[in-house]
């Protein structure tokens, strides 16, 4: 494991845990059902699904895109190895699960640099014996850092999928573009980019309204058209896979989306919309309910 950071002090850890402000990581982990957040991290997705009672969809649906393209990496395309940037927290099928499950022999570095994402990183790093996990604590904005410490467990002679999965919409556009090119970039042939982005293109009332609910609580939240998602591909020569840029739910569809398992109605009766979240069944999602572009493209 990338280990020096996973050897920090639990004090210098929550010295570094600002729970005053919310952080889009904890926020997206409430919408996944998970408890590594803070109250005011549910304060900001209850806002959000406030704005938008159907954008919890955005959320499971973003995250079931990358699933299926794990699946199809690992499974149709010979890929071993995944460099995951802006991870999130722990949560059930990780890329590292995905991917091991149909390749075992699959290396998995996770990126991140929010502090309660560290102190949970151990459950990233529970690589089958067969293949390896490393996590590493840093910023989307130093890919230098990024690659150099990735290259002690990816080897950059054969092909690695690159993901940033709902991570570059908080991220401008002046510093969005030339670090993704700069990372493909060091990448070798035959290597992948995975992508996801919000957008207003597919249902702009419902996904301003949050974008309001999150720039007023400080985040950075930039909604990227059809074009402006392509062009990230396009300035790194990337060549779009089928179906090409499409809305999350419609990228190879294959209807398998997990249903959560259900409790006692009584029990769901009596918790607050944000908490009834994680026991929804995403397979009923319209296209009126998305408001997320998802792609892959290969690198020649």
């Amino acid at each position: 494991m990338s280990g020096d950071a996973l050897s920090l002090d639990p004090a210098e850890l929550r010295r570094r845990i600002d729970t005053t402000r919310a952080h889009p990581a904890r926020v997206y982990d409430v919408f996944l059902g998970g408890k590594d957040n803070y109250p005011v991290d549910r304060e900001a997705a209850a806002a959000a699904l406030a704005a938008n009672p159907r954008g919890y969809l955005d959320v499971r649906h973003n995250r079931d895109f990358l699933r299926r393209a794990v699946n199809t990496l690992a499974g149709e395309d010979g890929i071993r190895q995944f460099l995951d940037i802006g991870t999130g927290l722990p949560t059930a099928e990780n890329v590292h699960q995905i991917a091991q499950r149909t390749a075992p022999d699959s290396r998995v570095v996770y990126v991140d640099n929010d502090p309660v994402v560290l102190a949970h990183a151990r459950a990233l790093l529970t690589s089958g014996p067969d293949g390896r996990t490393d996590y590493i604590d840093a910023d989307f904005k130093d890919p230098a850092q990024i690659l150099e410490q990735a290259a002690k467990t990816l080897d950059f002679d054969q092909p690695i999928a690159l993901c940033l999965v709902a991570i570059l919409h908080f991220v401008e556009d002046e510093e969005a573009y030339p670090i993704v090119r700069g990372l493909v970039d060091a990448l070798p042939s035959g290597s992948r980019l995975v992508l996801s982005h919000l957008t207003e293109d597919l249902n702009a009332e419902n996904i301003r309204a949050v974008q309001r609910t999150y720039t007023e609580r400080g985040f950075t939240f930039v909604l990227r058209t059809k074009g402006e998602v392509e062009r990230f591909f396009a300035e790194s020569s990337l060549e779009l896979v089928e179906p090409g840029v499409v809305p999350a739910h419609r990228w190879r569809a294959d209807g398998a989306a997990p249903v959560p398992e259900q409790p006692e109605a009584s029990y769901l009766a009596g918790l607050d919309d944000i908490e009834k979240v994680r026991y929804a069944d995403i397979n009923d999602v319209t296209d009126a309910d998305i408001n997320v572009y998802a792609a892959v493209g290969t690198k020649a």
